[in-house]
């Protein structure tokens, strides 16, 4: 797999195979397929930034997993050079499949029979038909059709330039062959470098059969060489996991306006709406149904969740029946038991939350665990953090909590009891019982306003 080049057109630090499509990196999603094939090995050639691909792939989000072999390119002489590196780690009687890393969708179908091709002699490649092939190499056939060379852009005359069936750089021949017409490969182009699709033409002088496979959807051969070709593989790869979901039995809205950047499995009758953002792994029961504009990442929702517009969910687990948002915010530790509200302006933060409790607006609930069947009312904080500290607060079954109250950790609020509205409550609240915590009202006669006093003042200085 090549994963050597520096990606100039992409104006980024980020190496190129770095970047990512669906949320993780474009490499990625080749090592995934090639693993499908079960190989004896994989071997990544990487240059530009070597540590940081290699890096990038061990830690990144989704990361593939698995041993590969990493094979340095020193300097970088082309596409026959890179894969001269890998010559020593490979079997000469094994099929050798050279794929590339910033080719992110191909399918195993494709991979898989151009192996199979390779594995009956000679050297297999995959080719493709575009009626706009820009800048790629250009697939030189002669008067029967068969295979004689193939030329890159750079090299080509005006007619060839005119040829709509490219090259798509992916190729697979047996080993011992690879290694023989490598050797032969001279760096007689504009570019000055060693071109792998040289190897083609000198199959043909040796008398090896070259097989071109025509790809069946050219989709899957489109590279990533600058922002507008990610922008543009991005949106085919969304197309595909919306068309899965589909057929599962799942209605979105808008498959154009849907970006799942994740491993996504959801029951049949969900709703997804417009502008919904799905990352990490989410899980969904039957008949969940997400408003407009919200992002759920890494979240596990029960059947019949309603997720209101505009809601941000991140490791979250919700039993059936509840209901979230609009504008709310569940931040990761929340758990959720059957029927539970989480209403407007609402944020949760390491919460357990009884069945039938409501939370119904502008609440934070930070490292609580709240009973069943609870009412908790507008305003009210959880105060979690000292400075120093995050401290817990505990509340029964059926406790009702008044607006605007504030709840100073540690605390625990018995089964069955009220805190009234406007409270702040620093002590344990016993089973059934009401608690106050309010300063005495004053009512102060003949006051004056801060501004008024100033105004006075400055009238009585003039005056004098």
């Amino acid at each position: 797999m090549l994963a050597a080049g520096q990606g100039k057109r992409m104006r980024s630090a980020l190496p190129k195979v770095l970047h990512p499509i669906a949320g993780r990196p474009m490499l990625e999603h080749v090592l995934d397929t090639v693993r499908l094939l079960n190989p004896a090995g994989i071997h990544v050639v990487v240059g530009h930034q070597a540590e940081e691909v290699k890096e990038g792939i061990r830690s990144g989000p989704g990361a593939s997993g698995g041993e590969l072999s990493w094979v340095v390119q020193e300097e970088r002489k082309g596409t026959a050079h890179a894969v001269g590196q890998t010559l020593p780690l490979l079997d000469d009687a094994a099929v050798v499949l050279v794929t590339y890393g910033d080719v992110p969708l191909v399918s195993e179908q494709t991979l898989q029979e151009c192996a199979r091709l390779a594995s009956t002699g000679g050297v297999a490649i995959i080719t493709a038909e575009f009626d706009d092939p820009a800048e790629l190499g250009r697939i030189l056939r002669n008067e029967c059709g068969g295979i004689q060379a193939i030329v890159e852009y750079a090299d080509a005359d005006p007619d060839q330039r005119q040829i709509r069936e490219i090259n798509s750089g992916i190729l697979a021949a047996n080993g011992a062959l690879l290694k023989s017409l490598l050797a032969h490969i001279e760096p007689h182009n504009a570019q000055g470098e060693y071109y792998l699709t040289d190897l083609v033409g000198l199959a043909v002088r040796n008398n090896e059969s070259v097989c071109g496979l025509v790809c069946r959807d050219p989709e899957e051969v489109i590279g990533v060489n600058d922002r507008a070709q990610l922008a543009q593989v991005e949106r085919i790869l969304q197309r595909r996991i919306a068309a899965r979901l589909m057929a599962e039995g799942v209605t979105i809205a808008d498959p154009e306006r849907l970006d799942i950047r994740g491993d996504v499995v959801a029951g049949e009758d969900c709703f997804i709406d417009v502008n919904v953002v799905l990352g990490g792994n989410v899980r969904l029961g039957r008949g969940v149904r997400i408003g407009p504009g919200s992002v759920i990442v890494d979240a596990e929702l029960g059947d019949g969740v309603v997720v209101h517009p505009h809601t941000v969910v991140e490791g979250l687990k919700a039993a059936s029946g509840c209901e979230l948002g609009p504008f709310a915010r569940i931040r990761p530790g929340t758990e959720l038991g059957e029927s539970v509200k989480i209403g407007n302006f609402v944020e949760t933060k390491k919460a357990k939350i009884g069945s039938g409790t409501k939370a119904s607006h502008l609440t934070y609930l930070g490292d609580a665990t709240l009973g069943e069947g609870c009412n908790v009312g507008a305003g009210t904080v959880t105060c979690n953090y000292d400075g120093v500290d995050k401290h817990q607060t505990t509340i029964g079954d059926r406790v009702f909590v008044g607006t605007n109250s504030t709840l100073v950790a540690p605390l625990e609020i018995g089964t069955d009891s009220y805190v009234a509205a406007g409270s702040t409550i620093t002590a344990r609240v016993d089973d059934k019982n009401l608690a106050v915590g309010r300063a005495r009202q004053r009512n102060i006669s003949g006051w004056t306003r801060p501004d008024q006093r100033e105004r006075n003042k400055n009238e009585n200085e003039q005056e004098d």
